[in-house]
């Protein structure tokens, strides 16, 4: 799906991706999705630009295993002069945790380039034990 590069774009990509897997992730796992969706959607709203017509593409691929369903996340922006990275936020910062987010919560996640501009996808296993699984067990 595409969204406007616009603070409302992470809302419309959230909602989208709620109503799509309800029926098809177990809670926890959706909660985490829609969490870092919004993060990404957000970073790139913030930190890149747009692509062309000045949206955002917004892409999720589920595939069965063993264990469940694996889910990735992408979005792609038009890029920005510095790529996505962790940084270190002080606690009285206010942004800056966007990354740390989804790196808590994805399996693994990275960065393409291309032509279009740059890619950032995060994976999600469901045979792995997450944080929300343990925090539900818990």
């Amino acid at each position: 799906m595409v969204v406007p590069h616009h603070a409302a774009g992470a809302r419309l990509a959230r909602r989208r991706l709620a109503e799509e897997l309800a029926e098809v992730v177990p809670p926890p796992l959706l909660a985490d999705l829609v969490a870092v969706l919004a993060e990404l959607v957000g970073n790139a709203v913030r930190h890149a630009d747009p692509l062309p017509g000045g949206v955002v593409r917004v892409a999720w691929r589920l595939r069965g295993g063993a264990g469940g369903q694996q889910v990735q996340l992408r979005v792609t922006d038009g890029g920005a002069a510095v790529g996505p990275t962790i940084r270190a936020a002080d606690t009285e910062a206010v942004d800056g945790r966007g990354l740390h987010i989804v790196s808590g919560l994805a399996d693994r996640w990275g960065v393409e380039r291309d032509g279009l501009g740059q890619s950032v996808w995060a994976e999600f296993d469901p045979a792995d034990v997450t944080r929300s699984d343990l925090a539900v067990a818990g």
